[in-house]
């Protein structure tokens, strides 16, 4: 033992194996502060869990909507893309990215997904109501030959 009574072979500073966090630790605990709306404080747990578990769904989608609800919307955005490369019929992952983009000022790449995201899960009044918010786009010239 030390002069302060403890063990030398792991120093305070040093996690050991045994004391780190599992991703699914990680996960629980990014859950926990996104449930209290503590959404930065959810996107630092959250990363550590995605570099323990990259290309984790269920890691992704609580990550992307911290980054979100943080107003990180171009991690949001980005993070949902890599969401979708997992799982393209992911209608959850296409409203996300909606809402990211809208945030961005890309409205037509967001309608894009909002429009999945109602296709794929077509009673979804969240999903409805928000492609009706960005409405239906710009109308296309019906004499692009006049100008």
């Amino acid at each position: 033992m030390s002069e302060q009574g403890r063990d030398d072979a792991a120093p305070d500073d040093l996690e050991t194996a045994d004391d780190r966090e599992t991703a699914y630790e990680l996960l629980q605990r990014g859950q926990d502060l996104l449930t209290l709306r503590h959404f930065a404080q959810a996107a630092v747990v959250l990363e550590r869990a995605d570099r323990e578990e990259p290309d984790k769904q269920s890691i992704l989608e609580a990550l992307g909507r911290a980054y979100y609800n943080s107003g990180q919307h171009e991690r949001s955005r980005v993070t949902f893309e890599r969401l979708l490369e997992l799982d393209p019929s992911a209608h959850y992952a296409h409203f996300a990215l909606g809402q990211s983009l809208k945030q961005l000022g890309r409205r037509d790449e967001a309608r894009t997904h909002l429009r999945l995201a109602v296709s794929l899960s077509p009673t979804s009044p969240t999903y409805a109501g928000a492609l009706a918010r960005i409405g239906p786009g710009p109308r296309p010239d019906p004499n692009p030959e006049a100008d």
